[in-house]
């Protein structure tokens, strides 16, 4: 199985970000989106785990399943939440022997907002234990372009979010709407002698109201007119008005370097469709 960090630096890689599905009727809808992302040779995919550490069953499961039938590697998100170091060997285990070579390594999100509990508190702690193993996996952490929510400062954020990136292969971010946030991330990232790849993730606006709570929850930054335009819209027009905003939004960071495009796609495939045919990925 391909591992992540191979595809980057050659030519700008097209990635799905997918989450498990809650019962029999967002199962069919995964596979149906799985189906009609798959006409458009995505270089990866990637599925999440539940807020609190609930789900990592359910996405080794789903990853598992992709890797076996799809032509294309799925990475698995692992969090921090609940996790215990043997658990997390174990679960390192169960995907090595399934030919999963691709870990996302995230601190995760308590359910309540508490402290989170478990083994480990950072994900960079997470990254130790994954990179150890004797699998080799390709490990990916996050970055937040306008700095994490639970960050002090922004050099302090800029600081760990650098040391964790030394032990790993490359970032994902965090959603946000304004490229030069991208952009000046990169460049503090450089100035710190990180040279990392990061790809920049991109969220179609297709449920403004579900899509600005995130936003708020994140401390992101959000274009007002767009969400209000996207708000007065509904159906295939909204999809088009967010698609055609996350395109322009694409090419811009790809006409800044960025090594390639991950999508949110909230298990729908229209917006990601019309993103992928307009920007030639």
């Amino acid at each position: 199985m391909t591992r992540i960090v191979d595809l980057l630096g050659y030519q700008p890689t097209l990635s799905f970000e997918f989450f498990p599905p809650a019962d029999e009727v967002a199962a069919k809808q995964l596979e149906e989106t799985l189906d009609e992302l798959s006409g458009l040779a995505p270089s990866f995919v990637s599925v999440t785990c539940g807020v609190g550490g609930d789900g990592h069953d359910r996405t080794r499961d789903i990853v598992t399943d992709i890797c076996r039938d799809r032509p294309f590697p799925a990475m698995a998100h692992l969090t921090c939440v609940g996790h215990t170091r043997q658990g997390v060997a174990a679960l390192l285990d169960d995907y090595a022997a399934a030919g999963v070579v691709n870990i996302l390594a995230l601190a995760g999100d308590p359910p309540d907002g508490s402290a989170i509990s478990g083994d480990f508190r950072y994900a960079s702690e997470l990254v130790e234990v994954v990179r150890a193993h004797p699998a080799r996996f390709s490990v990916g952490v996050a970055a937040h372009p306008e700095v994490h929510p639970r960050s002090t400062d922004r050099a302090t954020d800029r600081r760990h979010l650098s040391a964790k990136l030394s032990q790993a292969d490359f970032a994902i971010t965090q959603f946000f709407f304004n490229p030069a946030d991208y952009t000046r991330l990169c460049n503090e990232l450089a100035d710190l002698g990180c040279h990392q790849p990061v790809i920049p993730g991109v969220m179609p606006v297709i449920w403004p109201k579900s899509i600005l709570r995130y936003a708020e929850m994140n401390g992101s930054a959000f274009p007002e007119p767009l969400f209000a335009e996207l708000e007065s819209l509904s159906g295939p027009a909204r999809i088009r008005a967010a698609a055609n905003a996350a395109t322009e939004l694409s090419q811009s960071l790809l006409n800044a370097g960025a090594p390639g495009i991950h999508l949110y796609t909230l298990n729908r495939s229209e917006a990601s469709i019309q993103i992928a045919a307009k920007l030639s990925l």
